[in-house]
């Protein structure tokens, strides 16, 4: 195929031999299969801030650490150079999470680096050697879907075990291997400590996660993971081999009605936010 012009420079660099064909194209950016010397990859190019659709950047950047003070005073200004140093931080996120939690053993494609907006990693196949497919293209028995979700609770608790927390989780953004879950996209990955709205992000990918594992065992409904895990880290306790159970006991008060109201409010625009992906999803690449 031709060579999109951002891949070029890779080539010309020598990172990239050939680009064979386009994978996919999301919201914050376009992939494409490459062959590097005798792997087989896929990279990933992020799309300018001007033409993504990802919504409300701003409160996934909350917290982040820029390690240049001109750097940070220039993305508050929101210059041309500090847009343009926001990009690079966008970018080097998703490149750092995925270097972070392999550490850490969470399942996430092996990275290879970033280099000018295009990130070079592991292309996840199935047992036939084909690109492995997204969890909302596939079918589970009950058993699949209990030891999965398992696993999945397991890798959120191991995330924030690290401080991180994926912020947009959901069977759209997770690949199944022959092993089992693997988690993709990573760009909006928050601090855990230092993000006012990583409590109920955490929230959102538990319960998005386990919405999607109950069409097959619905009894992963009345779980509590969520309010389990994050119990955990406010309390110190959190070790990434802690055996969760899905239980937990909340204390008794009176009801906040602006809280309910609230979580309405970000159920609905969970819900709208869905059937955006799910259109995504569905386009042609």
């Amino acid at each position: 195929m031709k060579t999109p012009k951002r891949i070029q420079p890779l080539i010309d660099e020598g990172l990239v031999d050939e680009v064979l064909r386009p994978l996919m194209s999301g919201k914050e950016a376009s992939v494409y299969v490459v062959r590097c010397g005798d792997d087989i990859r896929c990279a990933k190019v992020y799309k300018d801030a001007s033409q993504r659709s990802f919504k409300k950047a701003v409160q996934y950047q909350e917290g982040r650490k820029v390690r240049s003070s001109r750097r940070a005073r220039a993305m508050e200004k929101g210059s041309s150079f500090g847009r343009e140093q926001a990009e690079e931080s966008w970018q080097n996120a998703e490149v750092d999470a995925l270097y972070k939690l392999a550490d850490a053993g969470v399942r996430v494609p092996v990275p290879y680096g970033c280099f000018d907006g295009i990130l070079l990693m592991e292309l996840i196949l199935d047992a036939e050697g084909d690109v492995a497919p997204r969890l909302n293209d596939i079918q589970l028995t009950a058993e699949q879907a209990r030891r999965d979700h398992k696993t999945m609770m397991q890798d959120i608790l191991r995330m924030l075990s690290v401080g991180l927390v994926h912020g947009d989780l959901s069977e759209f953004n997770v690949l199944q291997d022959p092993q089992g879950p693997v988690i993709i996209d990573l760009p909006q990955a928050v601090d855990a400590a230092a993000n006012n709205n990583a409590q109920w992000m955490l929230e959102r990918d538990v319960n998005n996660i386990t919405q999607y594992y109950a069409q097959f065992a619905p009894e992963l409904a009345a779980t509590k993971y969520a309010k389990e895990i994050w119990a955990l880290f406010e309390a110190g306790n959190l070790n990434p081999n802690t055996e969760l159970t899905g239980e937990f006991a909340e204390a008794e008060q009176a009801a906040d009605v602006g809280a309910v109201l609230d979580e309405i409010n970000a159920a609905f625009a969970e819900m709208q936010e869905r059937k955006e992906r799910q259109h995504a999803a569905n386009e042609p690449d």
